[in-house]
Order: C-alpha cells, then structure tokens, then sequence
C-alpha cells in the first residue's frame, strides 16, 4: 500500500443505498495509469466486484465524476459505475440484498495498473438501507406477514405498501427514508407450487393494516409494485377502496400465474404461458418474454384487470428491452383502454433501453439469474449503462407521484394519535 495515495469517497464513505458517491484518487504519479476495483459479497455469500482503468491528470488525480475509464467493466465517464457493474465469476447470479439492517459494504481500492497484488490505497463504503430513526416491524397479521417501515417524527406520512414477489425490505426501507410509511409484503410468503389462488382480501388486510398506523396522515394508501406484483397492484386499485396511487413496474395488464379470488369468489382467472416459445439461448439462460398468450383476446379476456374501474392514479413504467414480457406493450394497451373510458387518472414512462429488474439505484445491474417462479435461469434484458440511468430517474420520478397523490392530512393524523 503506497502511504501517499489516497483514495477518497466524498461527501462521506458512509452514505443511504441510493445516494451517489465521488470517487477521488490523489497523490498518483503524473498520467500514471492504474486499475480502480470494487468487490462486495451479497447476503448469499457470492462475490461480486468490477474493475476499471483510469489515468491520472498531470497533478496526479482521478475524480471518477470528471474523468473516463479506459477500459475494464464500463468505458466512459460513469461516476457509479463500478457499483453498478458489480459482477459475479459464475453466470446467472442476483445481487441479494433484501435485509434492511445490514448495510451493502463494498471496498473500493486502487492497484497499479493490471496488478491486483500491488494494491495503492483502499477505501470502504457502507450503504445503508435504513436511515437514522427509522423504525423496522416486522408485522403478521391474520393473513399476511410484511415489515413496516416508519420514519422519525410525528409524520404525517403518507403511506405504501411495497408488493415485491417474494420477501425483500430494500425498496421499502429506502423509500422510508424519504418520509413514507412503507409495509413490505411479498406476494409468496409460501413456495409458489403450494399456491393455487391469491386471495385479494388478504392484501386488502395489509391496506387496512397501514391506514390504521398512527403516524399515517394519507386519505388513502399508495402502492409499489413490479412483475408478478404488478397485477396483484392494479387489482387492488380495481376492487379494493382506498387505494389512491399505484407505481406499476414491469408487470402484465392480466393475472399471470393463478387466478384472483375475492370475497370467497373467484374475480379473475389467468393468461395462459406456452412454454414452447421460450427462447433458449448458449448462455443456459432463457427469453420468456414471448411465452404469454394474447391479453387482449376474446378467450383471455377475464384475465384482464379492469383498471377503468379504479378511482385512484397510476404511473406505469415499462422497459423496452424487458426480456421477462412485453411490459410497454401491457402499458400501452392499458394506457389505450383508459383512454377509450375518457380517463387521465395515468402517467406513462418508457426507457427503451433497460431490462426488468428496474430497481433502486446503484446496485448491481442483473442481466440474467435464476427465476423464482419458473426455477430456470431467464434473461431480463438492458444495457447496462442505460440500465443504471433509469434506476435513477425512476426512482425520483416514483417518489414525486406517491407524494403528488397521497396527500397527508394533519388532523385526520391527530386524530389516530
């Protein structure tokens, strides 16, 4: 380790998941050439790292917010972009992070330049998941299970509930941090080969649930929602009262995988998947994005969430390379009908070039990994540069519509309390 090299992380080595870094490198040589490197393990124990290489300026400094990587996981300046380019050795691997309170610690160091063992200087940043005075429930309720998230103070807050298809605190913890009341709860709480139905009443327990908090000042609950999640969310907004704004993520217009119940009835049954069009690829991972029957067809129609109904706002977002389905097709068509009924209760975003997982920013960009429904590996589709850019503009644009249309009412929260 050279004592004169310093590597820096500014403002703070210690810093929110979703809260860029600079990345400065002083007391180099003059254009001296070097490896930058980054590694972080995931809660499963599998590593992940990247690695770049930039040249320093005639003063002997690297600022990664003004000068571009040469070569190595990304090229271009990309001030990021050794979080976002994280990577495994082997093929297929998800970066899990789904607990709140362990923070995500990735090293960061300097080596000269293609030599791993002659390490310059190194530095370690934690990024946490759940901010100062943020309270973490885990909850069970008579149907469902979930972790609540509450931010300091005496609120109001508005409220959301966070639909992820299997169990994961990031989002919800993180979005918590900005001033929500946010209930994580996955879809499958159980595996998914023992589930033969969704039950919507028990999600609207967990509605029922977050509008009771004290600290809620919100008339109605938001909803987050991506994939399978997606079209449990805009059920919720169909049948359920009170849902006042839902974020949908990549996700289908029809119910995909078992039909929903209601009221001790069934209210919707599923669009059917030909896994004859699932695309194999050399890589051992799959294209399932074509394996979904036609939503819209006459024999396919009661799959299809009647959104037209619903009283609440929704901001669809959809990528343009999502290789899980075709997410901008189901929002237009979706857009199209809401329309046809004189609605403008709808936002719509597309970003051409990023894959399904759109999560919040500056984790590691998955292109494919195991999927947790079908239990083979699937592409998800994006570049990653483009990829990690929606993240970013997403994950503002997301918070601005839930604070848009959930807004908090001071005595109604005095009230409760």
């Amino acid at each position: 380790m050279s004592s004169q090299v310093r590597l820096r992380l500014l403002p703070s080595a210690r810093c929110l998941f979703d809260q860029p870094v600079q990345v400065k490198v002083e007391g180099l040589r003059s254009r001296q050439v070097v490896t930058m490197r980054a590694r972080s393990t995931d809660e499963k124990g599998v590593v992940f790292s990247s690695s770049a290489t930039y040249r320093a300026d005639g003063s002997g400094k690297i600022d990664l917010l003004r000068d571009p990587s040469l070569s190595g996981s990304y090229v271009g300046v990309e001030p990021m972009g050794l979080l976002w380019s994280l990577k495994a050795d082997a093929l297929h691997k998800y970066f899990f992070k789904n607990n709140a309170l362990h923070p995500h610690v990735v090293k960061f160091s300097v080596h000269e330049e293609d030599r791993e063992d002659r390490m310059l200087a190194e530095v370690t940043n934690e990024r946490l998941l759940i901010g100062n005075g943020v309270s973490r429930v885990p909850v069970k309720g008579r149907n469902f299970q979930g972790v609540l998230f509450t931010p300091p103070g005496d609120g109001p807050f508005p409220a959301v509930l966070d639909l992820s298809t299997f169990a994961s605190e990031k989002r919800a913890s993180l979005l918590s941090n900005k001033g929500f009341v946010v209930l994580a709860v996955p879809v499958y709480s159980d595996h998914p080969d023992n589930v033969k139905q969704t039950n919507l009443d028990h999600f609207k327990e967990a509605v029922d649930f977050l509008q009771q908090q004290p600290k809620v000042g919100s008339k109605g609950v938001g909803i987050i929602s991506r994939s399978k999640g997606a079209d449990i969310a805009l059920s919720l907004a169909a049948f359920v009262p009170g849902i006042e704004a839902v974020v949908w993520i990549n996700g289908c217009s029809s119910i995909v995988g078992v039909p929903v119940y209601y009221k001790n009835r069934q209210i919707l049954s599923t669009l059917p998947f030909d896994f004859n069009k699932v695309i194999r690829t050399e890589s051992g991972a799959s294209i399932i994005r074509y394996g979904l029957e036609d939503a819209v067809t006459e024999k396919n129609k009661g799959s299809l969430v009647p959104i037209e109904q619903a009283k609440g706002h929704f901001l669809f977002i959809a990528s343009g390379d999502d290789l899980n389905w075709d997410s901008k097709a189901y929002m237009d068509e979706m857009a199209e009908r809401l329309k046809h009924h004189r609605k403008e209760n709808f936002e719509t975003v597309c970003y051409p070039e990023a894959g399904h997982l759109l999560e919040p920013p500056y984790g590691p960009y998955c292109p494919s990994a195991l999927h947790g429904l079908i239990r083979f590996p699937v592409l998800w589709g994006g570049e990653p540069r483009a990829h990690a850019a929606a993240e970013v503009h997403m994950w503002k644009k997301m918070q601005d519509f839930l604070r848009t249309h959930l807004k908090c009412d001071a005595a109604q929260n005095k009230a409760r309390l």
